[in-house]
């Protein structure tokens, strides 16, 4: 399953690698794909507790929602 979030603020390779990095340790997240162009995070997995990933992206440093 797939789910897309909205990451604000997202504009290098440097964001790409800190979003990937902390929503890949999220339980059930088996990989991460983000398109800096759209500042979206596409998220694939099985279980994958959206709270989850939202909370991660944030950590990462950026405004996350549900797409």
């Amino acid at each position: 399953m797939t789910h897309t979030y909205r990451a604000a603020g997202m504009t290098c390779e440097h964001c790409r690698i800190a979003v990937t990095d902390e929503v890949s340790k999220v339980d059930g997240v088996s990989s991460v794909e983000v398109d800096l162009d759209a500042k979206l995070v596409h998220v694939h997995g099985a279980d994958v507790d959206r709270a989850a990933v939202v909370a991660a992206i944030d950590e990462a440093g950026y405004d996350a929602e549900a797409a």
